[in-house]
């Protein structure tokens, strides 16, 4: 029992990790900026080069631990990891600390996915349900202590300590998993899909920097077009090619499987309407509102408890009554409903105000953060475990990409066209200044730029409040809509309350 407690805390540890680390990094974002003299698209790729290579790199990191053994790649992972948050905190540039967040992306796709997969294969049955309700408790923790901890160590340390504090915590577990994990592997995987990668890859990282690039160079400009163009290109050819292996990283015939498909679906959702909020709200916070690092991380604190608390109640309560997708369609409704609330009042600028609506869609996704892997992970054999989890890690962080990249993209678009019906008869050149000021947080410039133009001091916190009101809006679509297709696609046989489950998913695995 002792083992097993150590093998689960070796795998949940990781995921803390990565996921407080993105929100301790969300609430340093201006103070980051501030420091370094970047602009929003430097602050984008401190997120986005993080998101994008754990995005791109996740799922072929499933197909390593599948093919040289978990525990190796869970320990390599973790020292890549730790030794990426070492740079990030000595970064003097924002290009150095971009290229070290997409390493610390290498590590921590490398971690996840191995992390994932020896859970599945360390606990079956109702062990696994279990199991992966600690482990979204653990990353609620993370999501919780994540704003907090990112206040106070902005505020009276440094930004730089937002990464510095990864060192032990690494260094820790790499020891812990060596002594404790035993190393397990896909007997049938010879080697790696390295065109499934590259495909993959490509098309995931054209598509986020056409996403990115086209609020600067325009998105009828000749090279987001080419950057959209040969992404779709780089999608089509990675199908073709996982449809002809024999070994594919990504076994299509899964998602064959409605089950499967709608758990990836809520997974990608999840990731798009709600964990961007966790990076956005903080910056609204700070830029709108005013408030000082750890005030903001203070405020997110509330909002983020149910992702801590829910997991747990779900399987104390709700896990052997309702079926997997009758929860997750919960969680996503709860989610799509507090957003478009948020959504509603958030031009009144007032933290009150979208308090409870945003309490609501905590926890909407305090119940998908356990159940989303879990569901998935009923229909796929133990032996493609690896397989299955990057899928699930690529699913959600490529919503966290190319969900920041897209709701960034209507940010700015939301906030260009407010400044423009405002100053209807400024330069294009001074309304993009003004644009660029109030999406980078910078009110106090934006302001001074519109009183040169004749403008209303009104017209900055305006423009963002209705460009944060469309992200909003947004969100809560996906979030609905990601419900009404996980009630169609999910079925609740294969879903059924654990213990009656339990057979016909051994039957399932055995397919």
């Amino acid at each position: 029992m002792q083992n097993r407690l150590l093998v689960l805390l070796c795998v949940s540890v990781p995921s803390f990790m990565i996921n407080l680390d993105s929100n301790i990094v969300a609430v340093s974002l201006s103070s980051i900026a501030r420091s370094l003299h970047a602009d929003f698209t430097a602050i984008e790729w401190v997120i986005s080069a993080y998101t994008l290579a754990f995005a791109t790199l996740v799922m072929p990191a499933g197909a390593l631990a599948d093919r040289f053994g978990r525990k190796r790649m869970l320990v390599i992972g973790l020292t890549v990891f730790t030794v990426a948050s070492g740079i990030c905190g000595a970064a003097n540039s924002t290009t150095l600390l971009n290229y070290a967040r997409a390493l610390q992306g290498v590590g921590a796709a490398l971690q996840l996915s191995a992390a994932l997969a020896i859970l599945s294969h360390s606990f079956q049955g109702k062990e696994r349900a279990s199991a992966f309700a600690f482990w979204g408790s653990v990353i609620g923790v993370a999501i919780m202590l994540g704003p907090v901890a990112g206040g106070l160590i902005t505020q009276y340390f440094g930004w730089q300590w937002a990464f510095y504090v990864n060192l032990p915590v690494g260094i820790a577990m790499i020891a812990l998993t060596l002594y404790a994990v035993t190393e397990s592997k896909d007997p049938h995987a010879m080697r790696v899909d390295t065109a499934g990668v590259l495909t993959f890859s490509g098309f995931l990282g054209l598509l986020t920097l056409a996403l990115i690039s086209g609020n600067r160079a325009g998105w009828l400009s000749r090279p987001v077009l080419v950057e959209l163009g040969v992404a779709v290109a780089m999608l089509i050819a990675f199908l073709v090619v996982e449809s002809v292996q024999t070994r594919p990283m990504v076994d299509l015939k899964y998602l064959a499987r409605r089950t499967y498909l709608g758990a990836n679906i809520a997974g990608v959702s999840y990731a798009v309407a709600f964990l961007t909020m966790l990076t956005y709200l903080p910056f609204f916070f700070q830029s709108a509102l005013g408030y000082a690092p750890l005030i903001a991380g203070l405020l997110m604190l509330p909002l983020a408890v149910p992702l801590f608390v829910v997991p747990r109640l779900v399987a104390l309560y709700l896990d052997h009554r309702l079926s997997g997708r009758t929860l997750l369609v919960i969680g996503l409704a709860c989610v799509g409903v507090g957003l478009l609330l948020t959504a509603l009042r958030i031009t009144l600028f007032h933290y009150p105000a979208i308090f409870e609506s945003m309490l609501i869609a905590s926890v909407g996704a305090g119940i998908l953060n356990g159940q989303i892997a879990k569901v998935g992970m009923t229909v796929i054999p133990v032996e493609r475990a690896g397989m299955a989890s990057g899928v699930s890690g690529t699913m959600r962080f490529s919503g966290i990409v190319v969900g920041f990249a897209a709701l960034g993209a209507i940010l700015f678009a939301r906030i260009g066209a407010s400044v423009g019906e405002a100053l209807p008869d400024v330069a294009v050149s001074d309304r993009l200044a003004i644009t660029h000021a109030i999406a980078d947080g910078n009110l106090a410039s934006a302001t001074a730029l519109i009183h040169a133009q004749g403008g209303a001091a009104s017209v900055a916190q305006h423009s963002l409040g209705f460009g944060y009101e469309g992200v909003l809006l947004a969100a809560s679509l996906v979030a609905l809509g990601a419900a009404v297709l996980c009630w169609w696609l999910v079925s609740a046989q294969e879903t059924a309350p654990h213990e009656a489950a339990t057979e016909q998913v051994l039957e399932l695995s055995v397919d």
